[in-house]
């Protein structure tokens, strides 16, 4: 499709929330903290579980990954939006956004199928545990993380194009604080259905697919649960368990209230502030997460800074 607008010579301008000017400096205060949280956290995570030898398992190798791409989704968007709130400028490059919109569809996609891989890790651990070292081995872990990346890569190779392509008419102003699709392909001045409908198919596979695993590992674990006849025991698995679901329940629930709709029916405020909710607050909460409900990863931090044996 050809470019008659001038966004590839002159870039976009990320509205944001220049709309609301006063807002601006409070929300540059509270992303900041946030970010800075974020970061913090989700590198303790990672340096926590690469130095402990104990948590050398499967769940904590996905973890670590887990927070690696928390680290890139959040990374990927909230430095170039800081200096937007920070200041008048609010341009961006084409090449910028394009990265951007690389990035942020890649990590997405990655984030969403690890959170099954998660899942399934989760169910044989409780539902084969005897077996759980031998189905859950390090060549299958290696894999079942080499298809997360490979599935992110195939949509954002697939779609980012399609999308930057979008012929636009000369318009220029991404009403968002990112170069998010939708919004993006809300901008086009041509008939862009095919592009909404091959994203929706790539929502499908790559959002509610997995979000069907989960459910279904989950409900196998629920059933092997109600049959544990001890309190403790079904606490432990409980506890085993609630980590990662209230993860998957935060970030799928605005992932899906996001892109499981028509491009243009979405609220724009609304919009904004459930991408940022998934894209900075999710990804700060996560380490907060595994490490407040989870008494290894608080081991571990303790030996790694020397105050337990």
């Amino acid at each position: 499709m050809e470019k008659s607008n001038d966004s590839s010579e002159y870039g976009f301008i990320l509205v944001g929330f220049s709309d609301r000017p006063r807002l601006e400096l409070v929300l540059f205060m509270v992303n900041f903290t946030l970010y800075s949280v974020a970061v913090l956290g989700n590198s303790t995570i990672i340096l926590v579980c690469i130095l402990d030898p104990r948590l050398h398992t499967p769940m904590y190798f996905f973890l670590a990954n887990l927070s690696f791409l928390d680290l890139c989704f959040s990374t990927s968007c909230i430095p170039q939006m800081l200096v937007n709130l920070w200041g008048p400028d609010k341009t961006i490059s084409y090449a910028g956004c394009a990265v951007q919109l690389f990035s942020f569809l890649c990590v997405g996609s990655v984030e969403c199928i690890l959170l099954a891989v998660m899942a399934y890790d989760r169910f044989a651990a409780v539902c084969r545990p005897l077996h759980y070292l031998v189905i859950v081995h390090p060549q299958l872990c290696l894999r079942l993380v080499a298809v997360a990346w490979g599935s992110g890569l195939v949509n954002a190779i697939v779609m980012s194009p399609l999308v930057m392509t979008l012929s636009r008419c000369g318009r220029r102003r991404v009403n968002h604080f990112l170069c998010e699709m939708p919004a993006l392909i809300k901008m086009a001045c041509v008939d862009a259905r095919a592009v909404e409908m091959l994203a929706f198919t790539f929502a499908i596979l790559i959002v509610l697919l997995p979000l069907a695993l989960i459910l279904v590992s989950y409900g196998h674990i629920a059933a092997a649960v109600l049959k544990i006849q001890s309190a403790a025991g079904r606490r432990k698995a409980f506890n085993t368990c609630s980590s990662h679901l209230t993860v998957v329940s935060l970030f799928y629930g605005s992932i899906i209230y996001m892109y499981m709709q028509p491009g243009n029916s979405a609220s724009q405020d609304q919009g904004k502030f459930l991408t940022l909710f998934y894209n900075l607050v999710t990804p700060m909460l996560n380490p907060l997460i595994y490490t407040l409900r989870n008494k290894e990863v608080k081991g571990a931090l303790k030996r790694v800074l020397g105050r337990q044996p």
